[in-house]
């Protein structure tokens, strides 16, 4: 299908003529009505409908109307892309919330001011939701927790940061032995739907502790909140500052070797965008300091 056909059907619908789409392309009408006309038989269907000198949309005109609209959009951006030497475009990258909120901000800010011309739209999920719209072709990267198991050859992983699980207690709590902690008090864990949640349990299974559970919840805002006004106790990776304000909790550290939560950016080597995605991997290539 010629973009250019369908950009005089989107130009005709929207002059409700088909001699002002011709004036508007610096076209002949009879040049406009020939696209329309190879356009409807290429989709099999009426996609105009004469009133007199005017012309307005099918049913199946409208039908298509978003979906092409996006389509050129991004016909554009691929023409904008290819010729410009400086980096222009667009980014979908995916997000968990906690590195949303407290990794990706410095980041992004370094990003912009090295390809202000780049726009970026943040999509937020699970660490296991965005890996798979990843795979699918639905994100361009993802910032999420690194993957259980092995990360195929066709992508890529760049790890940022590393999370250690720590105990969280509120600051009435007076004990200091995680293990005593975790089976004493009531316990709020951390989403086993969630990766790092996921490690958390299995850490608990290997040192034998059997929690009196009270909640199972997917924030870690949400956690910490409860445990600081003495709901429970949990066992959390210690993620990036900005925390809930105004809180009084306490970190007691776990004996080591105690496991990490890694996060960091995942996307596929041959990503159609892979000249943005190589330029936002390598404003990550320098680590920022720990917080």
């Amino acid at each position: 299908m010629d973009t250019r056909f369908l950009e005089s059907l989107l130009i005709v619908i929207e002059q409700g003529s088909i001699a002002g789409a011709a004036r508007r392309q610096h076209l002949t009408p009879a040049t406009v009505a020939q696209r329309i006309r190879t356009l409807e038989d290429e989709i099999g269907c009426t996609l105009l409908q004469r009133e007199g000198r005017n012309v307005r949309p099918t049913e199946h005109a409208l039908a298509i109307l978003e979906q092409s609209q996006k389509i050129l959009s991004s016909v554009r951006e691929l023409c904008t892309i290819a010729t410009s030497n400086t980096l222009v475009g667009k980014l979908q990258l995916g997000a968990i919330a906690s590195a949303a909120n407290g990794l990706l901000p410095p980041y992004l800010k370094r990003f912009f001011e090295s390809f202000p011309d780049i726009e970026l739209h943040i999509v937020p999920g699970t660490s296991f939701a965005l890996h798979n719209a990843v795979l699918d072709g639905a994100l361009d990267a993802a910032f999420i927790v690194e993957p259980p198991f092995e990360i195929p050859p066709s992508c890529i992983w760049k790890r940022l940061r590393s999370e250690p699980l720590v105990v969280l207690t509120s600051q009435k709590i007076t004990e200091t032995d995680p293990y005593e902690i975790l089976q004493t008090y009531p316990f709020i864990r951390y989403d086993r739907n969630h990766w790092g949640g996921r490690l958390a349990d299995e850490y608990l299974k290997s040192a034998g502790i059997w929690p009196h559970e009270r909640l199972e919840l997917d924030s870690l805002d949400a956690i910490a909140i409860m445990v600081n006004q003495g709901t429970g106790v949990s066992l959390v990776p210690d993620w990036a500052l900005p925390w809930p304000k105004n809180l009084r909790l306490k970190k007691i550290s776990l004996p080591p070797p105690a496991p990490c939560r890694h996060l960091g950016v995942f996307s596929r080597r041959n990503a159609p965008k892979q000249r943005l995605i190589t330029s936002l991997l390598d404003v990550l290539g320098s680590p920022l300091a720990t917080t």
